[in-house]
């Protein structure tokens, strides 16, 4: 052996699992994840979702169920996306006492209490239009949406939700609902703000598992997929009008983006692997390209990486029973 060999030999510690254990730098477990749901109004049985295989619509009366086995399997938070067959121009369902959102939010808060139950709030889903606010002369009006955003708000508040996620992208939309759910006694209810949300071809198997497709786009209203330095001042405001939480949407093609915010901000971040990523992962998995569970993983493990607190996934589920099943947390 040469004098002059390396005396640092960085294969010593991947020589068995034990070791590799010993030393892993990113650990992936339940506390990280927030699990997507769509719950249908108007349907009695579970629908499959073709764009994204394993996962269906659940109808309303079986949410109650899917909640406590959720919380079954370790899994400590939920989102709540609603299929509404009560659409109209504004989305009034969602700020009705009897609406949707509100009964999602009793229904999985009274099945788990334990459980942290998250709404998304934006209109796509109740509206005729599929746009995120009230459409004046064929554009989104900021101003009008904010305050259906503030009644929305403190209605999923009144519900149970110890937080609430608004998604639509509207200038001040932090404020507003901080504001209104301040002045309705719910200082303690946080926001996970959607404060980098871009224009992506990911969310396609998305809107059709919410019903959520519309004419023309949204791009007049989410971030360009070209503007990282937009997407870290849409975070600064929000985190200044007084958002808890500030997520990145898509997340692995904003890895950059989810980066730079943490080195800025010290709010919990989160991002969330939209439909299309899950689609992709699974559509390979199920042609034999990759193996799932590892690539999953692989993905989450980049996610936490580059800075995120906290993922949302439609793998939550599936990780959360691997986890339980594996002494192995990464799975590689």
């Amino acid at each position: 052996m040469s004098a002059s060999f390396p005396s640092l030999r960085l294969r010593r510690l991947r020589r068995t699992e034990t070791l590799r254990d010993l030393v892993r730098e990113t650990q992936i477990s339940t506390d990280d994840l927030i699990h997507p749901l769509f719950i249908d109004e108007g349907i009695d049985e579970p629908h499959a979702i073709p764009t994204m295989p394993g996962l269906v619509r659940l109808p309303e009366r079986q949410l109650a169920e899917q909640i406590r086995q959720l919380a079954r399997d370790g899994l400590k938070a939920v989102m709540l996306f609603g299929i509404s067959h009560h659409k109209d121009a504004i989305g009034s369902d969602t700020w009705k006492q009897d609406g949707l959102v509100a009964r999602m939010v009793r229904t999985a808060k009274q099945a788990a209490p334990e459980m942290i139950v998250i709404p998304d709030l934006c209109f796509c889903e109740y509206t005729d239009h599929g746009h995120c606010g009230v459409v004046d002369d064929g554009e989104v009006n900021n101003d009008a949406t904010l305050a259906n955003l503030g009644k929305q708000a403190v209605v999923a508040a009144q519900a149970g939700a110890e937080m609430v996620a608004p998604s639509g992208m509207m200038d001040g939309q932090v404020q507003a609902i901080r504001v209104a759910l301040d002045a309705a006694g719910f200082q303690h209810v946080a926001i996970m703000a959607y404060a980098s949300k871009f224009t992506s071809a990911l969310y396609g198997p998305f809107r059709v598992a919410a019903d959520c497709g519309l004419k023309g786009n949204r791009a007049g209203y989410q971030l360009d997929p070209m503007n990282q330095r937009a997407a870290l001042l849409e975070a600064r405001l929000d985190e200044a009008e007084g958002a808890d939480f500030l997520m990145v949407k898509p997340g692995l093609p904003y890895l950059d983006v989810l980066s730079k915010i943490r080195e800025v901000s010290l709010l919990p971040v989160a991002t969330y692997q939209v439909g299309g990523e899950y689609a992709m992962i699974k559509f390979a998995a199920q042609s034999g390209a990759i193996n799932e569970r590892q690539t999953v993983l692989e993905t989450l493990g980049a996610f936490k990486r580059a800075g995120a607190d906290v993922i949302v996934t439609y793998f939550a589920h599936d990780v959360a029973r691997w986890l339980n099943t594996s002494t192995d947390s990464a799975g590689l």
